[in-house]
């Protein structure tokens, strides 16, 4: 961490790959690199910076500034040396009379067509242009101003043709064509680094113009997903975040790590004083690489947002209106009111749900409060609600509770099966990447009921299979094309006898063999086509390596374990496992779902996935923590409120979690927080569940904090504190007070110290420490004596648990059934602009995307119900019924329709039913039975619900 502008060195063009090494001398010097490195690069690898403008190394070579003119001994001209390759023995000048004099010259054209505001310019100080005319030496331009692009009117008065106005349409960026010296790297970085192919040149030679393509004339309506790619390329002041127009240009940063999904990209927040300026992607980040998404990049406003509670708060009951009191007053209040429930219903009435938005150190405090303090096992956390199947599942075959690869892994995959996701929405800078490898030749099997973007809706992409399965048939699906695999002997078998038990092969073989699991028996059930599903099966099992993506498409279902299992098996029958470009990866949809897994907040593991039933793991803590640990495994969320409901669970601590939007059966979980005595939640705002709260501890952002997340690729990534905590504490401080009001004797002083307990206790982090991350920027776990600088690949040499396991995946369909009165199927699913529960999002200008949840109703469907186009609809289940307006589109099939849960004033999840998976109570959210009918606006139920928020959130003026 640097109190300055780190500089990241922009070689100019891409690292080469070659192994083969080149040697060549460079203005004198000697210098070896990999054979198809540049000359630019080779140049800039020992200390020699060639002008440029239209060169950068986070995009292939395009010379078309001509500003990098170099010479070579022996070759006539002046090539480009970003785009000429080294060579063995040649001699390269790039400094001399004659190219001083050819750079002075192409620089004094771009100059003569760009406005010289430089002192009123928001790029001042940060711009290419003004820092390479500086570097060639131009002093004067000789050209007078003619028909330019920057002058709004000529001499006389009249309005230039040539000039176009500012285009401020998106909230993030600004696009001003006068200052364009139409360089290109806006346009290729769209194309190379996001893939959505949003910008365009348009014209010719001097006409020739960026524009955010034919369909419209601002960047607002245009393709572009506001990712940044554009704006981090700009060598001038053209394209500038409105952050930086408004307060100027940073001057100092902090390398940090995003807050939204689990990709877990790392990002240098700049800063002037204590305000923050922009996001910009870090380009040594091994997760994103350099690339962002308009979260990440933009959407951090939230963090300054005056919804924010700074003060804490108590209240005797949820009726009343809330108190502003100091930090110890609301430490009293609560630990008196958790101690009087331990005392009168016993320690097992309490518990908590740690938070996969905190970091590590805080979610590992969290659950060390319940075992080590209240006594008991009763944590749990969103990971139940999202991939707790995925836990089960790849537990129970692999060993281990994780993703197989890194996200660099797919950059070598030739085939990917994408099953339950939808990650140019939920995990756009792994889209990203995804979908450079698909254009560069990899195949692309969907599994999903809704046709997401990567089927056919994204530039220069399409799946070469869409399986739109029906709800609730993933197992089927499965389990289908492994019947494929076997009976068409396409599995690999030298791989099988190595690396799994042959005899459970053989009884699994057996089962998928069986003709009732065949394509053509489960079509009608599945609703894909015999010969889609196995030229699918054939695909992967033949097109080379292999990669399996899923997301909650596969674990939120009744069989989420079941299926999670199957895609496993898929794995192991085709030997891709264990090697770059294969594997099986969980898309893990918050920041730290992984890590707060890890930190052991499930009530049946301790940190590690250890069992609280071993005794001599629990003895380890023991004898750490000097408390005797519960050996009996506690409550899950779902537990928790039914015996709330039933009044044997009466206290909570919530930290950084809003079940009451995001869990299902939103009824029952207001009826079990409101049965309960003190109900503390631990947030940035009043959130949903703090309608039932009884003390509200405000909590720090992710900029206001140090610790670690760890991504769905099991990164262990550090944050860093950007600025002081604004209520006054890091989350981690909250936790550590409460204990202490609670009588535990806890003295950290930072997180670094809690990170160094946790290596201690948990094998898989043992070699984790901040020293070592600040050395090598991040490691992968397991990171131990084994793996000193961690483990980016998994089940190389073996599996964890020794040889992988084979099971049955029998299908059994969900109890929740269509019928006459709900004959329609509804799921769920994430938007590109807004984030999980929408409390950041909705608090940033991400809300010019998308105001509002939506119905996605098929035209076939709409039309029978008399149906129109942005019409409000009450959606109506077995559990509940709202209202929202209506999108009809062919995306969904007939018999399906598709919503977010991302606006509480839609609150979804009073729809889904309390269906869950078998093994780990994951809820069934992508299957409900539902109608769908014309309605005139909000339902009884939406209107009680934002009167109950509204008088809920009262606070009491300050005396």
């Amino acid at each position: 961490m640097k109190d300055f502008i780190i500089p990241d060195r922009d070689f100019g063009t891409p690292a080469a790959k070659s192994k083969a090494m080149v040697t060549l001398t460079i203005d004198g010097f000697d210098v070896t690199v990999p054979e198809g490195t540049s000359i630019m690069r080779a140049a800039a690898e020992i200390g020699i910076s060639v002008p440029k403008l239209c060169a950068t190394d986070s995009l292939d070579a395009f010379g078309s500034c001509r500003l990098c003119l170099v010479e070579i001994e022996g070759r006539n001209g002046t090539p480009a040396s970003c785009t000429t390759p080294v060579a063995p023995g040649i001699k390269v000048h790039t400094q001399n009379a004659k190219l001083k004099q050819l750079r002075r010259g192409v620089m004094e054209l771009y100059i003569s067509d760009h406005p010289l505001d430089c002192l009123t310019c928001a790029a001042n100080g940060d711009c290419e242009l003004q820092d390479m005319a500086g570097a060639v030496g131009l002093r004067d331009v000789r050209y007078e101003a003619g028909e330019n692009h920057f002058e709004v009117r000529n001499t006389s008065g009249e309005k230039n043709p040539n000039w176009l106005p500012k285009d401020d349409s998106n909230p993030y960026f600004a696009y001003d064509p006068a200052k364009c010296i139409v360089c290109s790297r806006c346009v290729r970085a769209c194309e190379e680094i996001q893939g959505t192919f949003a910008l365009t040149i348009e014209g010719r030679g001097f006409d020739s113009r960026v524009s955010f393509g034919a369909k419209t004339d601002t960047a607002l309506t245009s393709d572009c997903v506001s990712c940044g790619a554009c704006v981090q390329a700009c060598p001038t002041g053209t394209l500038q975040e409105k952050s930086v127009i408004d307060i100027g240009t940073p001057d100092r940063s902090v390398i940090t790590t995003c807050a939204y999904c689990g990709v877990g990209c790392s990002f240098k927040a700049e800063m002037r004083g204590d305000e923050l300026v922009r996001m910009t992607p870090y380009k040594h980040g091994k997760a994103n690489r350099g690339h962002s998404c308009v979260k990440g990049r933009f959407a951090y406003g939230y963090a300054s947002h005056k919804d924010r509670i700074l003060s804490p708060m108590i209240r005797d009951s949820i009726n009343d209106p809330w108190q502003e009191v100091t930090w110890a007053e609301a430490m009293e209040f609560a630990s008196n009111r958790m101690k009087g429930i331990i005392a009168k219903y016993g320690r097992h009435s309490v518990g908590v749900i740690t938070s996969s938005r905190c970091t590590n150190e805080e979610a590992y405090l969290v659950q060390k409060l319940t075992r080590a303090v209240f006594q008991n096992n009763n944590t749990d956390t969103c990971a139940r609600v999202c991939h707790s199947p995925t836990g089960y599942g790849l537990g129970q075959t692999f060993g281990t509770s994780a993703g197989t690869q890194d996200f660099d892994s797919v950059e070598q995959t030739d085939v990917v099966i994408l099953i339950g996701a939808n990650p140019t929405d939920g995990h756009p800078v792994f889209a990203s990447r995804l979908k450079k490898r698909l254009r560069q030749g990899a195949k692309l099997i969907v599994i999903d009921p809704r046709r997401i973007d990567l089927v056919d809706n994204s530039a220069h992409i399409r799946a070469a299979q869409h399986l739109a399965l029906t709800p609730g048939t993933n197992v089927a699906v499965v389990t289908a094309l492994a019947h494929v695999i076997v009976t068409e002997g396409l599995f690999d078998e030298a791989f099988i006898r190595d690396r799994c038990d042959w005899d459970e092969f053989q009884d699994y073989a057996e089962f998928v063999s069986d003709p009732r699991h065949s394509p053509e028996a489960t079509q009608f059930l599945t609703g894909v086509k015999a010969d889609e599903l196995r030229a699918a099966a054939r695909l992967y099992a033949k097109g080379g390596n292999g990669a399996i993506y899923y997301g909650l498409g596969v674990t939120e279902h009744s069989q989420g374990s079941t299926t999670v299992i199957g895609i496993a098996n898929l794995a192991m029958l085709t030997g891709n496992v264990g090697r770059p470009g294969v594997g099986v990866n969980p898309l893990r949809g918050q920041n730290n779902v992984q890590g707060s897994c890890d930190m052991g907040s499930f009530p049946h593991e301790l940190p590690g996935y250890r069992h609280v039933k071993n005794d001599q793991v629990r003895e380890v803590f023991e004898s750490l923590w000097g408390v005797k640990i519960d050996n009996e495994p506690g409550l899950r969320i779902p537990n928790m409120l039914d015996a709330a409901v039933e009044g044997t669970f009466k206290g909570l601590y919530c930290q950084g979690e809003d079940i009451l939007q995001s869990d299902p059966d939103t009824k029952h979980v207001a009826a079990g927080l409101a049965a309960m005595d003190c109900v503390i939640v631990h947030d940035l705002f009043l959130n949903e569940t703090a309608n039932y709260a009884h003390v509200f501890f405000p909590g720090s952002s992710f900029l206001e904090k140090d610790g670690t997340f760890t991504n769905a690729e099991r990164r262990i990534n550090r944050v860093r504190k950007v600025m002081a905590p604004r209520q006054g504490y890091a989350d981690w401080e909250v936790t550590q007070m409460f204990a202490q009001a609670m009588g535990a004797d806890w003295h950290y002083t930072h997180p670094s110290q809690i990170m160094d307990e946790i290596a201690l206790l948990t094998p898989s982090f043992a070699g984790v420490s901040y020293e070592r991350l600040e050395e090598l920027g991040s490691v992968q776990w397991p990171c131990n004596e084994k793996a000193p600088e961690g483990t980016p690949l998994m089940h190389i040499d073996g599996f964890v648990r020794g040889k992988g396991k084979f099971i049955v995946t029998e299908y059994v369909a969900t109890d929740e059934k269509t019928g006459p009165r709900f004959p329609l199927l509804l799921t769920t699913g994430r938007i590109l602009s807004q984030y999980n529960v929408g409390a950041q999002t909705r608090r940033t200008e991400n809300v010019v995307w998308h105001a509002e949840d939506v119905l996605e109703i098929h035209p076939h469907d709409a039309e029978l119900r008399g149906v129109r186009d942005g019409q409000f609809v009450k959606l109506a289940s077995r559990s509940g019924e709202t209202s929202l307006r209506a999108k009809i589109t062919d995306r969904v099939s007939p018999g399906v329709v598709y919503t977010t849960f991302h606006h509480p004033t839609t609150q979804a999840n009073v729809i889904t039913t309390d269906f869950s998976d078998w093994a780990t109570n994951c809820p069934e959210y992508k299957v409900t039975a539902v109608q769908v009918s014309p309605s005139n606006g909000p339902t009884e139920w939406q209107e009680e619900y934002a009167a109950q928020a509204e008088a809920s959130r009262r606070i009491l003026a300050a005396e």
